[in-house]
C-alpha cells in the first residue's frame, strides 16, 4: 500500500460481513468494527445506517437495501460500500476492499455509494441526483 495515499477509514461491517474481516482491516490501519461487536447483529437496516453516520464510518454489506435507502432519503452520509460477491472469506473480502479503501479514500470521506462486482466498479457522490 502506498503509505502517500492512504488514508485511514472508520468502517462498519454489516452483519452479512464476516467477523473476522473486522480485525484484518484494523491490521491495515483502519478503525473497523462488525455490528456484532456493537450488539447489534440482528439490528435494522436503518440502525445500522444511524450509528454508522453518528461515528462517521462507512458501511461495508451485501445487501442492497443500503444503497436504496440512502439514495431515496437524499442523504450525503453515510458511504456505502455494496460487496456483490457472496461467500467471501474474511481475507477475500480484504484483499478485494483493500485497493477500493485506497482508490476511494476521498470519496467515501465525503459520501458516496460504491459497488464492488467480479470484473467492475461503479460509484455515485452522494447525495445521489443532488441538482446544483
Amino acid at each position: 500500500m502506498n503509505v502517500s495515499t492512504f488514508r485511514p477509514l472508520s468502517l462498519l461491517l454489516d452483519q452479512g460481513m464476516p467477523a473476522d474481516a473486522a480485525s484484518l482491516f484494523r491490521q491495515l490501519g483502519h478503525q473497523c468494527l462488525h455490528v456484532s461487536e456493537l450488539g447489534m447483529q440482528t439490528a435494522e437496516d436503518e440502525d445500522i445506517l444511524a450509528v454508522a453516520s453518528d461515528r462517521g464510518c462507512v458501511v461495508i454489506t451485501l445487501d442492497a437495501d443500503f444503497h436504496a435507502l440512502v439514495a431515496v432519503r437524499g442523504l450525503s452520509a453515510p458511504s456505502v460500500i455494496r460487496l456483490r460477491r457472496e461467500g467471501c472469506r474474511a481475507e477475500g473480502v480484504v484483499a478485494i476492499l483493500g485497493p477500493i479503501l485506497e482508490r476511494y479514500g476521498k470519496d467515501l470521506e465525503m459520501g458516496t455509494l460504491i459497488s464492488v462486482k467480479e470484473r467492475r466498479v461503479t460509484r455515485h457522490l452522494l447525495p445521489v441526483g443532488s441538482r446544483l
